[in-house]
């Protein structure tokens, strides 16, 4: 298995991306595509993810065939199809339709830090996903979603949140994931073996 980087994102065969950055310790799984979006130390999606116009938090968990911010169709225009908007695949005399285009790139969907999705997930633009939150497989995000909440369906609802009130408040104020590299690794033990609620008593007292 390749190693990750601080410097430079793991990228594997068969993707495209286009317009995207990424932050340190980042992955794309094979065959994903990227597109106008913005990666968070440590972020990552596993294979054929398609994500556009979206902010990813560090620490994102994206599982495989998830669909992020997929774009729209203009349906109350008479015909829906992208003739309309990406004109010049079909004519030479007319330029692509650039103010439907930003206004769909303006749409961002974002992805909160720690987030999980799993397999086949579609979120739709303009949703925040909360910190620490769950979207279980094969679910639709409609609508924005609290942080460390577990939510499934179609559309997404809430189940039940991840933690009590007071201990998710408790982590959102720690905000581990801005720590160092190294004080990850120092912690990693911890991280591994005590539940959120005492991995809170050790490191916010």
């Amino acid at each position: 298995m390749p190693k990750l980087s601080a410097t430079e994102p793991l990228v594997h065969p068969g993707c495209l991306i286009v317009n995207s950055t990424f932050g340190a310790w980042c992955e794309v799984g094979e065959g994903s595509r990227v597109l106008n979006s913005g990666f968070g130390d440590y972020a990552y999606c596993d294979r054929l993810s398609d994500i556009a116009n979206t902010s990813v938090g560090k620490f994102a968990n994206i599982a495989a065939m998830t669909r992020i911010g997929p774009t729209d169709h203009p349906m109350a225009n008479a015909s829906l199809h992208h003739f309309l908007y990406r004109s010049t695949h079909y004519w030479d005399d007319i330029a692509d339709d650039a103010e439907f285009m930003a206004h769909r790139a303006g749409r961002r969907t974002v992805l909160g830090p720690d987030c999980w999705l799993g397999h086949g997930v579609i979120v739709k633009p303009e949703v925040t996903i909360g910190a620490g939150a769950v979207i279980a497989s094969g679910a639709v995000v409609t609508r924005d979603v609290a942080p460390y909440m577990i939510m499934a369906g179609i559309p997404a609802q809430p189940l039940r949140r991840r933690f009590a009130a007071g201990i998710a408040d408790r982590l959102l104020a720690l905000a581990w994931w801005d720590w160092s590299h190294d004080r990850l690794r120092a912690a990693l033990i911890d991280f591994r073996s005590l539940r959120a609620e005492a991995f809170l008593e050790k490191y916010q007292g």
